[in-house]
């Protein structure tokens, strides 16, 4: 018998679970009002975990206000109605061996930096927080991700699982779709709509200049400051930074040729042919740029030779230089307001504009489309002012 972990603890707000009769029942107050909702389900260690879901739901939905007084939301689906249904299971198959055979045929046409970062993340979930895997039980699982996740990592999740039961409908492993719709109930903060603006935080250039100074002059961190000039110089994202070699850059030094970038594979950082939103770009280097280049060039470098390695030679691994590096130089720079190091193309993309950069040229060079500056920088810059008329 499970009974080790049949009572949860209370606390103020909170929904107990209990055992009556060898049945989980969950006992909560809303109200002052005592409820004790049967959930008809045996006591075992699975079915706990169905019950843990339905009482975080419950518990989530008076906190935020959204409490179903009639109780029909959290009751099992089984005693929703009087009459009994003709119970047909949706398939045999499980929701994790749909979700491998979903990656699997996603494997080709998707970077291992989306395999590693998404498709992983989701299996991970399936396989050890959910508290089912079969599809007649979607409702609970839909209930355990909304209770558990934020709305926008429970509106990705019930997305994924959504595209994957689909692909299962198309490919006759199941008869259909039990999270279709799912993910539009999931309704996001509505500071969340604009997260591409909000972010645009870009630094001044007597900020950026402070910086690249302190960088320079850091004892432990000097041997990143080319490649932080680099980011503030160019704009580019830095895993395009990571990833560049001597070959991508001309031996005059005027040019440089954008065509790999660094990503999270399987076996690690690896760099991989193509940009996050085009084969390649090339990019004109002004003479600041051009003295920096020559600075780091070594005298005995090779084509595919890094122009930006880490301290062992290695890709720079981004995460590790963002929490070290980055954020100790940032530190020691009390005027200037932390901000995270993608800034450094915000910043370039704002400058240029500032600077008399057409759009179109901006967007160009910076591997953006002109829509997509004029939204979120062309509307957003420093020197605004009203003509007079």
């Amino acid at each position: 018998m499970y009974s080790q972990n049949t009572q949860r603890k209370s606390s103020k707000g909170s929904v107990q679970i209990k055992s009556s009769n060898g049945r989980l029942q969950l006992v909560f107050s809303y109200a002052g009002k005592r409820h004790y909702l049967s959930l008809g389900l045996p006591e075992n260690k699975a079915t706990f975990k169905v019950a843990e879901a339905k009482a975080k739901l419950i518990e989530s939905d008076i906190a935020y206000d959204r409490f179903d007084e009639t109780l029909t939301k959290y009751k099992p689906q089984s005693a929703l109605s009087t009459v009994t249904p003709i119970f047909t299971p949706i398939s045999e198959l499980s929701l994790n061996i749909l979700w491998q055979r979903y990656t699997e045929f996603k494997r080709p046409s998707i970077s291992p930096n989306t395999l590693v970062k998404e498709f992983a993340t989701v299996e991970r979930c399936i396989e050890k927080h959910l508290p089912t895997t079969s599809l007649d039980d979607a409702v609970i699982i839909r209930d355990w991700i909304i209770a558990n996740k934020s709305p926008d990592a429970a509106k990705r999740l019930l997305t994924q699982l959504a595209a994957c039961c689909e692909w299962a409908v198309k490919s006759g492993f199941v008869s259909k779709n039990p999270f279709t719709g799912m993910a539009l109930e999931v309704r996001l903060p509505k500071n969340q709509s604009n997260n591409d603006v909000k972010e645009i935080d870009s630094f001044t250039a007597e900020e950026r200049d402070s910086i690249i100074q302190a960088f320079e002059s850091n004892r432990y961190y000097r041997g990143y400051a080319p490649f932080v000039g680099f980011l503030f110089a160019t704009g580019c994202r830095p895993s395009e930074a990571i990833a560049l070699e001597w070959k991508h850059i001309t031996k005059d030094l005027r040019r440089i040729n954008f065509e790999q970038s660094a990503i999270i594979s399987e076996d690690g950082l690896i760099s991989r042919k193509g940009l996050k939103t085009q084969e390649s770009r090339t990019f004109p280097c002004n003479t600041k740029l051009q003295n920096l280049l020559e600075a780091t060039k070594p005298d005995n470098y090779q084509p595919n030779s890094l122009v930006f390695p880490s301290p062992e030679g290695k890709l720079i691994d981004f995460h590790n230089f963002r929490n070290r590096a980055w954020k100790n130089v940032l530190e020691s720079l009390p005027l200037i307001r932390y901000r995270k190091p993608y800034q450094t193309r915000h910043t370039f993309i704002t400058l240029a504009l500032e600077n008399g950069m057409t759009v179109q040229d901006v967007a160009r060079i910076s591997g953006n489309s002109p829509g997509m500056i004029y939204k979120h920088y062309a509307g957003n810059r420093r020197d605004l002012f009203v003509p007079e008329f």
